[in-house]
């Protein structure tokens, strides 16, 4: 009922289980799907990892909406190609604001559950690639030019692109290019994914 208001989205389709919401986004094609954790015959980080695999459903964004927000349940979710992490308790506005940022390729994330990811994340030991969008593992920071290191760093903080600009004297573009080529080199699908695979090299540390 809530989406149904906005004016400018539309539900194409709504799903009980989580194989069925995997075969829906098949059959729809959907910009985007909201998608519980917890569901009957297949979890929902589990036919988000299988969304994500699918290369006929390249273009099609997850967010994840759950009224799980433990550390594992933030990190699988994302691991798995999530763009997105809400809790059920998101007021009504914003969580249309997040499908309309998740849809425009952008990724969000609610503050408490982003800050339990990053302090579990930098509790573990160093040296441990984030996976990517398939489950694969992204080739190392090596990859990554000095300046890309640097633009990672401020976007693991939770730095958009203008802000990325402004700290290091880019153009927006610019920002932006860095942001994709980076993604490119790790296996990234989004930003979301750069977050874990900052944190998890050690790019990224406390008090930095």
């Amino acid at each position: 009922m809530l989406v149904e208001s906005a004016p400018d989205m539309e539900v194409v389709a709504q799903a009980g289980s989580g194989r069925e919401a995997l075969a829906l986004a098949r059959a729809e094609r959907a910009d985007l799907v909201v998608m519980d954790i917890r569901m009957p015959d297949l979890d929902g980080i589990e036919a988000t990892r299988l969304i994500a695999a699918d290369e006929d459903l390249a273009g099609v964004k997850v967010l994840m909406l759950t009224t799980y927000d433990t550390d594992e349940h933030v990190v699988e979710a994302l691991r798995a190609g999530a763009s997105g992490f809400l809790v059920k308790d998101t007021r009504p506005a914003e969580l249309l604001d997040a499908i309309r940022t998740v849809a425009a390729g952008d990724s969000l994330l609610s503050p408490g559950p982003t800050a339990r990811l990053i302090e579990r994340v930098l509790r573990q030991p160093r040296g441990v690639p984030a996976a990517g969008p398939a489950g694969a593992e992204p080739a190392g920071l090596a990859a990554l030019s000095g300046r890309e290191r640097q633009v990672l760093a401020l976007v693991a903080r939770g730095c958009n692109n203008a802000e990325v600009a402004e700290e290091l004297g880019l153009s927006p573009l610019t920002a932006k290019t860095h942001v994709s080529r980076i993604m490119g080199k790790l296996g990234a699908r989004d930003r979301a994914q750069l977050v874990i695979a900052a944190y998890e090299s050690g790019l990224v540390t406390p008090g930095a």
